[in-house]
């Protein structure tokens, strides 16, 4: 910026709704959008060597994680498949030499009795109409691999700033001189003729108050307002523009003074989503929980008192930063959940195992995610994550049960009892009882999670 004063709103790239002051001198990116104030900028950079452009060339964009990862079905099938062809051959040779004119039935009885069409039917059933379920809860999952990727996480990772607080609103209190009835009737009524973010949060904290005509206001950019009614002046904005000494520059304050007179100072807080404690103390006892920020320590107090004891708080973290964290910590053995929103949280979302957009707006999401929930249902992250863990054991019962069916059905192929059309007419009834017991499973298991 070579001239002028703004607020900028970065909510479209950070997921920080408040806008942040800028001056002659400052750098601006692009994605921020410019809430107040006359500018002029001189361009430094061109889109191909932009901080998002540089983010998004990363390797890890064109890698598929699927390609990594290996199903359940695909490791019980290769093996099953290798067993199957075993046994075939092992019993023709064997009625070869005692009735060659059962050795041909016997060979086709077990390759269709023994048809792995069960095991293949067990997770798209299960996986499938837990998708659905997830949908109807607001969890948009992007396929059926995700799910089963979801059951093997360990640790958790999750972004600050609009994923474990809202965007909707923040608190603030109150440290100073208790001001009278007067004193917060010219407040509020001077925070109506403001549009910055902070003035309408602190506009709609306060009481209600009759409204009064202002004999005078004005708003300086970047600094504050003032305004008088009568004998009684006030001022509302930076430490410095009404007289003071900011006393902590990690935490968003508005100082207030009244007739040159000093006040006190309303510091906001992050208000933080509904249902996080106890999300966090559940979660604490199966996996590592990480909170991974780009904003400063303002808010680590906050965090320590809400926040399990052995949550891993790190702050001052860049995109590439949280990618490579996440990178260093899968080498080491971590398979890894991200929850973030925004674009910087593109790298972390596509290189860790699972990565879950948490949105206010389920059409505004990043598109590195495998998963988007709506913010509504953050806290209810644990029972989809216990959801998906209890898919993968109704898939490992349903293969119980059609080892058992394929087991006593070789019984009889082998023994060179059961013929290739009764055979055949038997293995569609295995697949049957599979997507019968799958479809009923996941009905149970949707119905305990809504």
């Amino acid at each position: 910026m070579i001239n002028g004063r703004a607020k900028v709103e970065y909510s479209f790239v950070t997921g920080e709704s408040e806008s942040v002051s800028k001056q002659s001198g400052d750098k601006l990116y692009a994605g921020g959008k410019q809430t107040s104030g006359i500018i002029e900028m001189e361009t430094l950079k061109t889109v191909e060597q932009s901080y998002l452009t540089q983010l998004w060339s990363n390797d890890i964009f064109s890698k598929n994680k699927e390609d990594s990862f290996t199903t359940l079905t695909n490791t019980i099938s290769k093996r099953f498949t290798i067993a199957v062809l075993s046994i075939a051959i092992i019993a023709t040779s064997y009625w070869l030499f005692v009735d060659a004119s059962k050795a041909m039935n016997v060979f086709t009885a077990v390759l269709i009795i023994a048809c792995p069409c069960a095991i293949a039917l067990s997770a798209p059933f299960t996986f499938g109409n837990l998708l659905r379920i997830f949908g109807k809860l607001k969890f948009y999952v992007k396929n059926a691999s995700v799910i089963e990727q979801l059951a093997e996480i360990n640790t958790i990772i999750f972004d600050k700033t609009g994923t474990i607080t809202s965007n909707k609103k923040s608190s603030a209190f109150y440290e100073g001189e208790v001001l009278s009835a007067s004193e917060e009737e010219l407040l509020k009524n001077t925070l109506r003729g403001s549009n910055h973010p902070l003035s309408r949060t602190l506009y709609d904290i306060l009481n209600q108050h009759n409204i009064i005509s202002l004999n005078h206001f004005e708003e300086h950019l970047g600094q504050g307002i003032e305004a008088s009614h009568n004998n009684d002046t006030i001022k509302i904005g930076s430490a410095s523009f009404v007289g003071t000494k900011e006393s902590s520059v990690l935490n968003t304050s508005v100082h207030i003074s009244t007739n040159s007179t000093y006040k006190g100072k309303y510091t906001f807080s992050n208000n933080y989503r509904k249902g996080l404690s106890k999300l966090f103390n559940t979660l604490k006892k199966k996996y590592d929980l990480v909170i991974l920020s780009g904003d400063n320590e303002g808010e680590i107090e906050n965090l320590r008192k809400i926040l399990p004891s052995k949550t891993k708080l790190i702050f001052n973290q860049k995109p590439n930063d949280k990618l490579e964290y996440i990178k260093y910590h899968q080498e080491e053995g971590a398979k890894v959940l991200m929850v973030g929103d925004g674009l910087n949280d593109a790298g972390a979302l596509a290189q860790s195992n699972v990565g879950i957009a948490l949105s206010e707006n389920v059409n505004v999401f990043s598109p590195a995610c495998d998963a988007i929930l709506d913010a509504t249902n953050f806290n209810q992250l644990n029972k989809f994550i216990s959801a998906s863990k209890s898919a993968i054991k109704i898939i490992k019962w349903s293969f119980v049960l059609s080892f058992i069916y394929n087991f006593i059905g070789l019984y009889f192929a082998v023994t060179g009892q059961l013929s290739p059309v009764i055979a055949a007419i038997l293995m569609p009834l295995s697949s049957i009882s599979i997507v019968v017991f799958t479809t009923i499973a996941t009905n149970v298991l949707g119905r305990k999670l809504e």
